[in-house]
């Protein structure tokens, strides 16, 4: 690879990381939820400009956006076309706003320790399951 190469391979990719680090993401949640929050601090301490907004009706609130209950969490949120249920890490977000598959968004069922928001003693490992506009997943992520 010549220097020019390099060169514009570097800004194309700091262009790209400075794109989605001021990326909106929209955060459904129980009012009465601390892990939620501690969700929510960790898309911010990632460069993520995170709106919360207290539902009474977390399901509810799933349902209406369109991910299945299957997959059902805590939280649901949405960003760049995609939801996101549950305490995905910030990576697995920017893999999957780089990549833009065809799919509902990303989940990490129940709220596993060890997750972003759910930080433990003892962690345990943990899948991030894209969601397929079927309703079905494979894994996008292995913790």
């Amino acid at each position: 690879m010549n220097l020019q190469t390099l060169v514009v391979s570097s800004i194309l990719g700091l262009i790209a990381g400075a794109a989605l680090a001021g990326t909106q993401v929209d955060v459904y949640k129980s009012p009465y939820c601390g892990c939620c929050t501690k969700w929510i601090e960790h898309m911010r301490a990632q460069g993520f400009e995170v709106s919360a907004h207290d539902v009474p009706d977390v399901p509810g609130q799933r349902r209406q956006l369109g991910m299945p209950e299957a997959y059902g969490s805590c939280h649901t949120a949405k960003v760049g076309g995609y939801l996101i249920e549950g305490h995905v890490p910030a990576a697995d977000v920017r893999r999957l706003l780089k990549e833009r598959p065809r799919a509902i968004g990303l989940a990490v069922p129940s709220m596993p320790p060890g997750s972003p928001g759910m930080e433990s003693a003892r962690p345990v490992p943990y899948e991030t399951l894209l969601v397929r506009t079927d309703g079905s997943s494979s894994v996008f992520a292995r913790h």
